[in-house]
């Protein structure tokens, strides 16, 4: 199964893939659009072009595991996924510090700021994607 992971933000979305085999989460790119519509036309491209099951959606809690206003729009989100891809399941992952964690990364392999900026959020996503393989794998 080839999931697709997704770390929205307001006006970026970092999108990873995962292995046929469910093992494996790799980065792909960042979104960059200026409305929903334009960011679903170019998820569109990418789950037909590779055969994507299912997406993996970064919820963003609150620290104390309680739900965010930037939460609230995440659901909102996953309904349009819903409403746009009927046959494919959309999960919710736990994203709290994934993007400390890239930046962390990052920052550890030496890379410049200005270029952190640009892919920090495909990191996230390859993360927050990672995460729930591994999880799915520990139920198993």
């Amino acid at each position: 199964m080839v999931y697709l992971g997704l770390d929205l933000g307001s006006k970026t979305c970092g999108i990873s893939i995962s292995d046929k085999t469910s093992t494996i989460a790799s980065s792909v790119e960042v979104i960059r659009y200026k409305d929903t519509n334009e960011l679903l036309l170019n998820l569109d491209t990418i789950v037909y072009t590779r055969n994507v099951d299912a997406f993996v959606l970064g919820n963003p809690l609150n620290l104390d595991g309680s739900v965010s206003t930037r939460s609230e729009i995440t659901f909102d989100f996953k309904e349009l996924l819903e409403s746009r891809y009927p046959t494919k399941k959309v999960f919710m992952q736990d994203e709290r510090l994934s993007t400390v964690e890239a930046e962390r990364l990052l920052i550890s392999n030496d890379t410049r700021r200005k270029n952190r900026k640009k892919v920090i959020d495909k990191i996230a996503s390859t993360i927050i994607l990672q995460a729930f393989l591994d999880k799915r794998k520990n139920e198993k």
